[in-house]
């Protein structure tokens, strides 16, 4: 079921949002080599809590964690660990969903470990870019399709990168994950149509090698038998995700982290709004 977001719901999640950019923006002076996954699994849980709100993963289909922090090769859903350490020129996902006042919001987040080679920093810089291209595409009375083509034409046949094709948004709010699923590949004109009201997201996740597929793998750990996802080839992935509505002015984003250089026409202002 796909739900029509009032305005004190769109209040609800704008809030949320802040939140959740907030903490992100907070990891930039945290992600550095020598730090373990699980620092930053207590960083982000205790930014959260300490300002009212909660990291909504954890308990959600027996998930452990607040976060899913995913390294190099390892796609996505990967857990933190206290005896993963970070390395100079790692790539690091971090990938979190927060509840304020029972609002959700969902984003990711590529990190550079240290210096990072030219290769992979513009794999970053493609994912980003990637996601943006598709959230463009979220306007009134446009479809799924088309955020979806937007995002694999511009990862495949201009950069010659993998867009995965098994893992999708999705709709959010009031749980994290609703209807619809956001595929990042498509054919434009093809799918839902997209109305105002609507609250998605948008996650591209790249792969190096120009692969699409993922490899399922086990955490190595006798007490926990959590899956997650890698490249095939072993090549290293990107990932950027961010909630958004669909409004009358545009596409709307909720986790937009500062500086806002250049993307001031995402920013929302639902609590301007009467309800």
């Amino acid at each position: 079921m796909i739900t029509i977001k009032s305005v004190r719901e769109l209040k609800g999640m704008q809030s949320s949002g802040r939140l959740l950019a907030s903490m992100f923006e907070g990891l930039r002076a945290v992600i550095k080599p020598g730090i373990t996954t699980w620092a930053i699994e207590e960083f982000c849980q205790d930014f959260v809590s300490s300002r009212g709100g909660r990291l909504s993963e954890q308990g959600f289909e027996g998930y452990q964690y607040g976060t899913c922090i995913s390294v190099n090769d390892q796609i996505a859903h990967a857990t933190p660990r206290r005896d993963t350490v970070l390395k100079e020129g790692d790539l690091v996902k971090v990938d979190v969903t927060c509840n304020l006042n029972g609002f959700e919001t969902d984003s990711c987040t590529t990190y550079p470990v240290g210096q990072i080679s030219a290769a992979d920093r513009d794999l970053m810089e493609v994912t980003q870019a990637a996601m943006y291209l598709g959230i463009d595409q979220a306007v009134v009375g446009n479809r799924i399709g088309d955020i979806g083509a937007a995002i694999q034409h511009f990862v495949e046949d201009e950069h010659h990168y993998g867009d995965v094709k098994e893992l999708v948004g999705h709709g959010i709010q009031p749980t994290i994950h609703e209807d619809p699923e956001v595929p990042h590949w498509g054919k434009a004109g093809h799918g839902l149509r997209l109305r105002e009201g609507m609250t998605i997201t948008c996650e591209p996740m790249v792969e190096a090698g120009g692969d699409w597929r993922i490899e399922q793998k086990s955490v190595d750990d006798p007490n926990d038998d959590w899956v997650f996802y890698a490249t095939p080839d072993g090549s290293k992935s990107a990932q950027f995700e961010h909630t958004f509505a669909i409004t009358k002015a545009g596409p709307k984003i909720l986790t937009l982290q500062k500086p806002y250089d250049g993307y001031e026409k995402y920013l929302p202002h639902f609590d301007e709004m009467d309800d």
